[in-house]
């Protein structure tokens, strides 16, 4: 790797400030000071900006209890992101995997392997997602049941020509509906429930396979274990 790049990689500066800290005799490697931009560095060179030893951040798997009134996006809007909470070096390098929308808390996954999150998302993979919503409407009896087949079989949302994938609906109390899904289609839980001709008025994600939020709190976040990242892999 290019030593511009690396120090673009492992500190705040872009690549045309990292030149100019070159310039300025800022950096050395292996403790002589260079000036050469194009140098190539090893992953065994020990790298020096204004004494401050660098490293190049690794991939990093993190889970965060997402509060609402936080956006699930790369870009900036009228909320914070849901990587603003993570206080990690170059956090704003890490993709959340899959969404959830700015009203609906609960379990979000964020990494900067992308292959990784391409195995949690994918369908065929058949990795459950579980949410729970708070129903406008009641839904029990024979309601219920016919509610609990359609979402077996699939159900064919407003403006797609495929049904959903077959899920799971388990209802805890009349308006408390527990859902797992094995795709992530935009607001799928709230058309869903539309198509059953019942609205969503709170909207909970509780697990993504064998991931759970445990105890941890509304807005905090850690990062996974070795075990529970190769549980998806």
């Amino acid at each position: 790797m290019r030593l511009d790049r690396f120090l673009a990689e492992t500190t705040d500066l872009t690549r045309s400030l990292a030149k100019k800290a070159l310039h300025r005799g800022e950096v050395s490697v292996n403790g002589e000071v260079t000036k050469q931009a194009a140098l190539h560095v090893a992953p065994a060179d020990r790298v020096v900006w204004n004494g401050r030893p660098l490293s190049l951040v690794g991939l990093r798997y993190v889970m965060l209890h997402k509060p609402t009134e936080v956006e699930c996006s790369a870009r900036r809007g009228l909320y914070p992101r849901a990587v603003d909470l993570i206080d990690l070096p170059k956090a704003e390098r890490l993709q959340t995997v899959g969404r959830l929308d700015v009203d609906t808390t609960g379990l979000v996954l964020l990494t900067d392997d992308g292959q990784w999150s391409h195995r949690v998302t994918s369908p065929r993979r058949r990795c459950g997602k579980v949410y729970r919503a708070t129903l406008a409407e009641p839904l029990e009896g024979e309601a219920m049941e016919a509610a609990r087949a359609r979402v077996a079989e699939g159900i064919l949302l407003e403006g797609e020509d495929k049904p959903t994938l077959p899920a799971e609906l388990i209802m805890h109390g009349s308006r408390d509906a527990e859902l797992t899904l094995y795709e992530g289609r935009y607001h799928q839980v709230r058309r869903m429930f539309a198509a059953l001709g019942n609205r969503v008025i709170a909207l909970h994600r509780e697990s993504i396979g064998p991931l759970s939020l445990g105890s941890l709190g509304e807005g905090e976040w850690r990062e996974l274990s070795q075990a529970e990242i190769e549980a998806f892999r």
